[in-house]
């Protein structure tokens, strides 16, 4: 055999080692995202917010607008990505909705999601998902709320349950310098009628029992 024949041999030899190695890498890849939007998630174990009865405290309600609740909680959020390289943002119209980017491989994907608020007896808010988009992707919702648990960074009081397609607020949890508590009493976006209990414990003022 000649020089040339074994040269053309070697080079359609590594030309299919080369394509089967990519072929497989593809795969792969394709088989992790698969798998990953196909594992079935864990239920969520939710905080049970309780008020130690011992405690003295004093109650105000206060009422304010979906505007500046919007204003706040943008704000909030502004600073809690600030060092990420993650961008979302809440506005509250006649529903909540939540816009922002996942990244996709190499990629940020527009992310938009529509949720209805609905409050819990304890204080605590969950926002039932109504629609949900991931750009261009046709991904089943429970899905897309998986992938926004796994990439999107939010409050250690904030929830996102795939399962059941919505995110619990736990602001009973809030995390607060003053040690104020914060319930909410009523979350009406169409007529605009937010009112939030605050409970001053005493012992936050300085007053002794």
């Amino acid at each position: 055999m000649s020089l040339s024949r074994k040269k053309v041999k070697t080079k359609q030899r590594n030309w299919k080692r080369l394509f089967f190695i990519l072929l497989s890498v593809n795969l792969v890849i394709i088989g992790s995202v698969c798998l990953f939007f196909l594992w079935p998630t864990k239920p969520l174990n939710l905080p049970k917010s309780e008020i130690n009865s011992n405690d003295r405290y004093s109650e105000f309600t206060i009422r304010t607008s979906k505007e500046n609740v919007n204003e706040l909680v943008n704000a909030y959020l502004d600073n809690l990505l600030r060092k990420t390289e993650h961008h979302y943002q809440i506005s509250l119209g006649e529903d909540v909705r939540l816009l922002g980017e996942l990244p996709v491989f190499s990629t940020k994907v527009p992310l938009s999601v529509r949720l209805e608020p609905e409050v819990q007896p304890n204080g605590d808010i969950v926002l039932k998902q109504k629609s949900i988009s991931l750009g261009l992707l046709e991904l089943p919702n429970k899905q897309i709320m998986k992938y926004m648990k796994t990439f999107l960074p939010v409050p250690n009081w904030v929830y996102i349950d795939p399962n059941k397609e919505e995110i619990y607020v736990a602001v009973t949890e809030m995390d607060i310098k003053s040690n104020f508590r914060v319930k909410v009493e009523t979350f009406d976006l169409t007529r605009n009628d937010i009112n939030l209990n605050i409970q001053i414990p005493y012992e936050s003022l300085g007053i002794e029992d």
